[in-house]
């Protein structure tokens, strides 16, 4: 049996595919960890979502920003984006069932030595910390409240993380941290206005997985959703959005023996 991370997918399911193949995934015997952003900009969101709630116990999905726009565009709490690519998803016949099973997916996934989550964790958290804390957005979306917490989901406030934040403003806070994160002050401050590399740092903020003596590094964090920052090893963090939707590659990471597979955007060829 072998453990795949594969990076965002977001719709590129012919993508996966050859990945798939190239790693001889047997469904069987491997298991597919997900870093998130199933769905959305490429041409085949539902394929890709069918595909993983088909794989039951041998996926283990988390929540990417990507993917929590589409529960609330199905909702109708979020305005469509001109550029997303979802509305085969929302006309399937099985679309109640594939939203359903994707509102019961995780937040954080953790096990073995390993963290994954889409986007990054705020230096102050440690890995249990911020285990308690996605469970408290994966109870939410899984209740009857599921559709009140969509509706005043987005906004980029409170920036900053306090054990102290109720209500909206405690689930928003943690949900922007692991699903939107890439830039944050030492002190957990997050920043949402700048993207691109590294490099386009705003003053007195950095990447989140370099901020000194972060908690979590207890475990390796295995993250997506940062394409402009490609692949990514560091200091037990593994970042693996390699840009396939932009024409890039699709990667995996093997959690046995930190082996990287990729293969280029099938998409961008077509």
């Amino acid at each position: 049996m072998a453990r795949y991370a594969i990076g965002d997918i977001q719709g590129c399911f012919d993508s996966l595919q050859a990945l798939l193949a190239k790693l001889g995934f047997d469904p069987r015997e491997d298991v597919l960890w997900s870093v998130g952003d199933l769905v959305n900009r490429g041409p085949k969101s539902l394929q890709v979502l069918r595909f993983f709630r088909e794989l039951g116990d041998g996926a283990r999905v988390v929540l990417g920003n990507h993917d929590l726009y589409l529960l609330m565009v199905a909702a109708g709490w979020r305005k469509r984006g001109k550029d997303d690519t979802l509305q085969p998803v929302l006309d399937a016949p099985d679309a109640d069932a594939l939203l359903e099973w994707l509102a019961h997916q995780s937040l954080m996934h953790v096990d073995d030595g390993f963290a994954m989550v889409h986007a990054g964790l705020l230096p102050q958290w440690e890995i249990g910390e911020a285990r308690a804390l996605a469970a408290e957005v994966e109870s939410m979306l899984g209740s009857d409240r599921r559709d009140a917490f969509l509706a005043d989901l987005a906004g980029n406030t409170p920036a900053s993380w306090s054990a102290a934040l109720e209500g909206q403003d405690r689930l928003r806070c943690i949900v922007n941290a692991m699903t939107r994160m890439r830039f944050c002050t030492p002190d957990g401050t997050m920043e949402f206005k700048h993207k691109g590399p590294p490099s386009n740092a705003p003053a007195g903020a950095m990447p989140w997985f370099e901020v000194p003596g972060r908690r979590h590094r207890t475990h390796t964090v295995i993250t997506g959703h940062w394409s402009a920052l490609g692949l990514y090893r560091g200091e037990a963090v593994v970042s693996l959005d390699t840009g396939c939707l932009w024409g890039g590659r699709l990667t995996a990471y093997r959690l046995e023996d930190a082996r990287i597979f990729q293969v280029d955007s099938v998409e961008k060829a077509a």
